[in-house]
């Protein structure tokens, strides 16, 4: 955001400064957080279930802000500054983010899905930042909160926008949605994450194809041509779509040879030629993410060789897939997060690796959270599938031990701790042990206790 008064914040947000001088205090930025607090921002008193940002509107003002927004306002402001009171802070923070959005004429990529959406922005920023200066999502501030962060830290010297979009329940995503105003749109696949709240698939998909709806008629819609909300998706968009693939689509990975850290593959362009890509993360499913990515790229005018270079560099977050050697022992992080379909994922990613003189594959697994009526079945089909890979199932935490029944009576350890002494015992160098789990499941403690970082 460039530099604002406090007077033409209050206008953008309809309301009226309450103390301090409207025009000679100006802001340089939005923060919602007094521990991470630039000087000179316009601080966002935000309310929660556990806080009242109001608060911390005085230490706000203290710790260098040079403006305020609240709900109600009492105190003194200092000199320097100013205080503007408001009905909701939080309407006010997406108005503000809303109105900002509207002065930057940028190409902006939306990107939602039920996995892979931060894989796929890392990707998609790898692969654009070869070309343009790009505003990306920091980590997965992908709500009501975070998406408008992320547009008010996005400079008019940006030239191309990456926003990752998240729901929960239905009807999360509309304002989001008309928050960033994409002409892109990628989704990178419809699964059985929050099934919880929206009920069914059908429910989830109809909720991801708000997103499909936004864009405008000369925007581009990108899914994966295996998804089999492929033609539901079609009908719900008035942009032009590009299905990707392996093996098929119009953006496509041919020869795909997948090793224990990487994939290598030919990207092919339908009509545009092609490129070898080395993909510095595994996975089948990290492919049809880069695919995503090129196709972006792309139809942003850059070729195949170009693409290529980008994926090949990309640094994708933390927690996803994440290879460390510990004591000869190979160590996947994949503790971000988990669903059923990202589980079947690392389950097969872990499969496809090789492992040599007869070391063996440890999955662990913790529970999956927002599955509702869905979750004995889904843990349960989990452990099959992990059994049926030849891989040592460890459930651990409380909520795991349908895993451990559907592996057929593998282990399981309600205390994580018990679980990782256990693996510290019985791992052997040579060996490769997956993490996986929900946040709540805190899996990498395990993993940590077990194989303490270097």
């Amino acid at each position: 955001m460039k530099p604002l008064s406090a007077q033409q914040i209050a206008e953008v947000l309809g309301a009226d400064v309450a103390a301090g001088d409207p025009a000679a205090v100006v802001c340089a930025g939005v923060s919602t957080d007094t521990r991470k607090l630039p000087a000179g921002c316009a601080f966002f008193a935000l309310r929660g279930e556990n806080f009242d940002g109001d608060a911390f509107a005085a230490d706000a003002l203290a710790a260098g802000a040079a403006l305020v927004v609240v709900q109600r306002w009492s105190g003194n402001c200092p000199a320097g500054a100013a205080v503007i009171v408001v009905p909701d802070t939080l309407a006010a923070l997406q108005r503000l983010a809303y109105w900002w959005r509207k002065q930057l004429d940028i190409p902006v990529v939306c990107i939602t899905g039920s996995n892979g959406k931060t894989s796929t922005k890392d990707l998609t920023t790898a692969v654009l930042s070869r070309r343009f200066r790009v505003s990306s999502t920091k980590g997965n501030l992908n709500n009501h909160i975070g998406l408008p962060l992320t547009v008010l830290a996005t400079t008019l010297e940006d030239q191309a926008a990456v926003w990752e979009i998240g729901m929960n329940h239905a009807g999360e995503l509309e304002p989001l949605c008309k928050i960033a105003q994409p002409k892109y749109g990628i989704i990178t696949n419809i699964g059985t994450a929050h099934i919880e709240h929206l009920g069914s698939r059908d429910a989830i998909a109809e909720e991801k194809g708000t997103l499909a709806r936004a864009l405008p008629e000369n925007g581009i819609l990108f899914i994966s041509a295996s998804c089999d909300y492929h033609d539901f998706l079609r009908e719900r968009t008035k942009a032009a779509l590009v299905s990707v693939g392996d093996g098929r689509g119009i953006v496509r990975a041919e020869n795909l040879r997948l090793e224990p850290d990487r994939s290598h593959f030919t990207l092919v362009i339908e009509g545009d030629g092609h490129a070898e890509v080395c993909l510095p993360v595994p996975g089948r499913h990290m492919v049809i993410n880069a695919l995503l990515a090129a196709a972006v790229g792309w139809k942003l005018g850059m070729p195949p060789c170009e693409i290529a270079v980008g994926l090949s560099e990309v640094k994708i977050s933390s927690g996803r897939l994440a290879r460390r050697v510990v004591g000869g022992v190979t160590i996947i992080d994949d503790t971000y997060n988990a669903n059923p379909e990202s589980m079947a994922a690392a389950i097969e990613t872990l499969a496809e690796a090789p492992v040599a003189n007869g070391a063996r594959r440890f999955v662990v697994l913790g529970r999956m959270g927002e599955l509702g009526i869905h979750g004995p079945a889904a843990h349960h089909q989990i452990g099959k599938l992990a059994a049926s890979r030849d891989l040592v199932v460890i459930a651990a935490g409380e909520g795991a031990e349908g895993i451990a029944e559907g592996a057929g009576g593998a282990k399981h350890f309600p205390v994580l701790a018990d679980a990782a002494k256990w693996l510290a015992a019985e791992v052997k160098p040579g060996d490769a042990v997956l993490f996986k789990g929900s946040r709540s499941a805190t899996i990498e403690r395990v993993m940590n206790a077990a194989f303490p970082p270097n």
